[in-house]
């Protein structure tokens, strides 16, 4: 058998036990809880359920909009603004159910935008790292407030906030490097050196691309400051939605909590997601945090799991969404 043949083999082979681990936690996490009230709890929001829909579109469509702004020689209109939602929305598919740190819809992105709208590789492979950078930027400054009100909540034990500072300063640690890697050129000094001991036709072509991009992402930075600051705003507006879904479904739930705790339950779903990007759509691993969490800030961690099912089941609506959006894009020509 070839690598080629293996490699496949194994990736599905991961992403099994991957799932395999989550629903095990799942399983884990719904077995210290009545599940009776669980889903009655879920159930009781009704058709309050559109607007956590609507909630999220709207927070999606920021994501776009902050997305579009990176694509410096896109007009921002609405025929753009479309075609990066509709993008977005099959990529995202991808992302949610790969375990690939939320990258491995990004090449069908790319893909999408080259196959139908003509947009070079190079063009969406540096607005997609841009845009993937930003939003990191905008969680970092989501999750430092969010630190911060944990830091002053009588609610959670010292346990989780020093959980909580660990995990929150390894990815602000991450996010740096990312950044740094890109700004300073640091991937081409890299490959440069590379290139100066490997002497080959190939090696050179590489050395040339890297460094092409290199000075893509630096102008992003230096010289369209404008759109950095609008699509980091924008990054960040789009993570603090998430906490106006989690206030909302609590007072639908007839438990409302403050501003300040939303925020909380918020910061750490999101962090515990990032750390386990390698769970497909962090299943089992999300609902523990709205169990321990949630739970213990209202109280009821019945409650928490319920909310944290309300937002499994609009995950699972987005992603049907996003699987007909790809299904049309594939029955479609190339666009004119």
């Amino acid at each position: 058998m070839s690598d080629a043949t293996r490699s496949p083999g194994k990736a599905w082979m991961a992403k099994a036990i991957f799932i395999v681990a989550g629903l095990g936690l799942l399983a884990a996490v719904f077995s210290g809880v009545d599940t009776g009230k669980v889903w009655d709890s879920a159930a009781s929001v009704g058709w309050g359920m559109l607007v956590v829909l609507g909630l999220y579109l709207l927070a999606f469509s920021i994501d776009s909009v902050s997305w579009l702004l990176a694509l410096t020689w896109a007009p921002l209109n609405s025929r753009w603004g479309w075609r990066t939602w509709a993008v977005r929305m099959v990529g995202e598919t991808y992302n949610n159910i790969i375990p690939a740190a939320s990258m491995g819809g990004e090449p069908v992105k790319a893909v999408l935008l080259k196959r139908h709208y003509g947009v070079p590789y190079h063009d969406s492979t540096a607005s997609l790292i841009l845009a993937k950078t930003i939003n990191m930027v905008g969680l970092c400054l989501f999750l430092a407030v969010g630190f911060a009100l944990m830091m002053q909540s009588p609610k959670l034990s010292e346990a989780y906030k020093h959980t909580a500072g660990v995990g929150f300063v390894a990815l602000m640690v991450a996010t740096a490097l990312f950044f740094a890697v890109q700004r300073y050129r640091i991937g081409s000094v890299a490959s440069g050196w590379l290139g100066r001991r490997m002497l080959s036709d190939k090696i050179d072509a590489i050395v040339t691309q890297i460094r092409s991009m290199d000075e893509t992402l630096v102008q992003f930075y230096t010289r369209h400051r404008p759109r950095l600051v609008g699509a980091l705003a924008l990054a960040f507006f789009n993570w603090v939605l998430g906490v106006a879904e989690i206030y909302y479904v609590l007072w639908l739930l007839d438990a409302p909590i403050t501003w300040a705790e939303a925020w909380i339950i918020e910061a750490v779903a999101q962090m515990v997601r990032s750390g386990t990007f390698f769970i497909p759509l962090s299943i089992g691993a999300q609902e523990g945090v709205f169990l321990l969490v949630a739970g213990t800030i209202t109280g009821a961690p019945e409650l928490g799991l319920s909310v944290g099912l309300i937002r499994r089941c609009r995950e699972m609506i987005w992603i049907a969404w996003g699987y007909v959006l790809g299904v049309w894009y594939t029955s479609r020509t190339q666009d004119a």
